[in-house]
């Protein structure tokens, strides 16, 4: 337990840092992840595509957290699928596209 609450921890310490950076190293235009296209993001550095997702599955629309802990385990599924899902549809939301796909 004291594991994953360390990975917690340390996922939400990167996302904090992580994903400001992300947008300010890609050629991706700088706006929030919110408002993101799936085609912005499959344009970021396949490093930080992980930390977005994080990201947007922990978060509402506003910024704010949604809940206290994030399923790290079902996130790290979820990054092959929301990038097959953005690749077939990159004019679409990707804060969207996570949060129809964190939801099945």
């Amino acid at each position: 337990m004291t594991v994953r609450r360390v990975a917690v921890a340390s996922v939400a310490a990167v996302l904090m840092t992580g994903a400001t950076l992300a947008l300010a190293q890609s050629s991706a235009p700088k706006k929030p992840l919110a408002k993101l296209t799936c085609e912005e993001f499959l344009a970021v550095e396949e490093s930080f595509k992980p930390k977005m997702v994080y990201w947007a599955a922990a978060y509402s629309k506003g910024g704010k957290p949604e809940a206290a802990m994030i399923d790290v385990e079902g996130t790290e599924k979820l990054i092959p699928v929301i990038i097959e899902k953005c690749k077939a549809a990159p004019k679409d939301s990707f804060y969207q596209k996570v949060k129809t796909e964190s939801k099945k």
